[in-house]
């Protein structure tokens, strides 16, 4: 399961703030019963325009990861909850909204990994 949520109307300091988006990645992972296998890590990147500036995190969970890469100029944020587990993604919707204060969000589940559902396993592997 992969939740994609495009995220709008943020405060731009919330999403300025490295360390508010390093409790994030850091609580995300138990709120949503994931199992955190490292520390997240964040980073302020800096492009030639000045709009083009952000902090990105990561955060590493045994199901996968979490992503999430903000624009605090711009009030937007992209997250992405990938996992092998099923998880609640309204209620991980609802944790990002009120973390950063969104007016608006966007939302799409991929489905992936289909094809290694354990029905299509072998049950030798």
């Amino acid at each position: 399961m992969h939740l994609v949520i495009d995220s709008y109307g943020a405060d731009p300091s919330l999403l300025a703030s490295v360390e508010l988006i390093h409790t994030f990645l850091d609580q995300l992972p138990d709120q949503i019963g994931m199992t955190k296998v490292a520390p997240p890590q964040v980073y302020t990147y800096r492009g030639q325009k000045p709009h083009d500036w952000g902090v990105s995190g990561f955060v590493l969970i045994a199901e996968s990861h979490v992503t999430i890469h903000t624009f605090p100029r711009r009030g937007y944020a992209n997250i992405d909850v990938f996992s092998c587990k099923e998880f609640d993604a309204q209620a991980t919707i609802e944790i990002v909204t009120a973390a950063f204060g969104l007016e608006r969000v966007s939302s799409r589940i991929l489905d992936r990994g289909l094809e290694f559902l354990p029905s299509a396993v072998p049950a030798d592997r």
